[in-house]
């Protein structure tokens, strides 16, 4: 489990500065992993108390380009953030409620960045979202 002391030191080690609105959204993200940006912002107001929309959306775009946050917009949705960064992970999104959870990747490290043919490009990255429904939906009577 990250602490404070732990989001000081990534922020520390990116080169950015430790400022309240960083440590809450880092708090809040890591807490509610694919969580989109109102319910961030819900959070941050929770520990901050007020703070504008604005704010929390420029600490957010910081933090995702500095490494220290994933982006992530399957289909159809709005912009999720997590924590989870460094490792090629995949998403399974539920089609009937939204829930994402992370996948790793099916086999070895990542061979989904082994393309059959690359055309050249150096590729550091996959999105591979998996959809479905999820086991609540599943057994749900009413969205069976």
């Amino acid at each position: 489990m990250s602490t404070t002391s732990d989001f000081e030191r990534m922020l520390r080690a990116a080169s950015l500065r430790v400022t309240s609105p960083r440590l809450a959204v880092l708090t809040a993200v890591h807490l509610h992993p694919h969580a989109d940006t109102d319910t961030i912002l819900s959070r941050v107001r929770d520990t901050l108390g007020a703070v504008s929309h604005q704010a929390v959306y420029d600490v957010l775009r910081v933090l995702t380009t500095a490494g220290l946050l994933r982006r992530i917009q399957p289909m159809g949705t709005v912009a999720r953030y997590e924590t989870r960064v460094g490792d090629n992970h995949h998403h399974l999104v539920c089609r009937s409620c939204g829930v994402i959870v992370d996948v790793d990747c099916a086999v070895g490290d990542t061979p989904c960045l082994t393309a059959l043919d690359d055309t050249g490009f150096a590729v550091d990255e996959a999105e591979v979202i998996y959809w479905g429904r999820c086991p609540d939906c599943l057994t749900s009577p009413s969205l069976s």
